[in-house]
């Protein structure tokens, strides 16, 4: 069920969630600085999930630079907490939980009287061997349907470069359609990117996919199979070519859906329509749409 809970200012989806990326410590405190005094003076509740930096670092950084911070966290205005206690609560990370942590702590500041939720974390936990890390990709690329179209929440991802492999990061911030200090996915980037679509429920795929992006097209046909939009359209304007494996995890998580309606493809390049041509019956749960 559609949570209509109104937005604050209101804000698009995705301008509220936004990757950030930075490259030294003074980076850091400036992103932390703006973004806290902006949701301390807004009235609004702020949190800080931290993974790579010390908890007790982030508020000394906000006090030395002119912010209560100690007086924010005792009327319960501000709470730093690590990713251990939330990205990683459990046995590892899965998107579906983290989903519904959203939604509980969104109800948790709404409960407190604050107009709205924003929230820091630090993504760093991602390149470390942990259960279900892999599928970061996915669960950046599903939130902005199922997390902030739907609820009251401003959210930074935060991604050093100092820590993330360049390739990697760039898939990972080409998933959010707002992106400050993001690398970008021109040269030296992913050969495939995916990323949601504003406006509409679905997803977009740019680029050509072979073996080495296997696991952007595995997110994208990951975050189809998940998707609880009856509806969905899956962009292929901007896509040169994908590999008849990245082609058949698509059509295997289209089937996989629980709606009637196939996914649309639109504008599928040739190279995608001759790999439905050579193998029919991949094109089950996919309906081609556009020219």
């Amino acid at each position: 069920m559609r949570d209509t809970r109104p937005i604050p200012g209101g804000e698009s989806a995705a301008a509220r969630h936004v990757a950030v990326s930075y490259s030294s410590d003074d980076e850091w405190a400036g992103h932390l600085v703006a973004f806290v005094r902006a949701g301390l003076d807004g009235g609004e509740q702020v949190q800080y999930f931290a993974d790579a930096t010390d908890p007790d670092r982030v508020t000394r950084t906000l006090t030395e630079h002119g912010i209560d911070a100690a007086g924010a966290v005792r009327r319960g205005q501000l709470l730093v907490t690590t990713a251990e206690e939330t990205y990683l609560a459990g046995s590892g990370f899965d998107p579906d939980a983290m989903i519904g942590l959203w939604r509980q702590a969104v109800d948790g500041a709404a409960a407190l009287g604050y107009r709205n939720l924003r929230v820091i974390g630090e993504m760093s936990w991602g390149t470390r061997h942990i259960p279900g890390a892999e599928r970061l990709l996915e669960y950046e690329m599903r939130i902005h349907h199922e997390v902030f179209e739907r609820l009251p929440l401003t959210a930074w991802c935060f991604y050093d470069r100092r820590l993330f492999p360049h390739q990697e990061l760039a898939a990972l911030t080409s998933a959010h359609l707002n992106r400050s200090g993001a690398a970008s996915p021109g040269a030296g980037g992913p050969a495939l990117t995916a990323a949601p679509l504003a406006g509409t429920p679905g997803f977009r795929l740019s680029g050509t996919g072979g073996y080495e992006s296997r696991r952007v097209a595995a997110a994208t046909a990951a975050s189809l199979a998940a998707s609880p939009a009856p509806s969905l359209t899956l962009d292929l304007s901007d896509l040169n070519h994908l590999d008849v494996a990245a082609v058949a995890d698509i059509a295997r998580a289209a089937r996989r859906r629980p709606f009637a309606s196939p996914v649309r493809l639109l504008n599928a390049p040739p190279a995608f329509h001759r790999v439905l041509e050579l193998f029919p019956e991949l094109g089950a749960g996919l309906e081609e749409v556009g020219k």
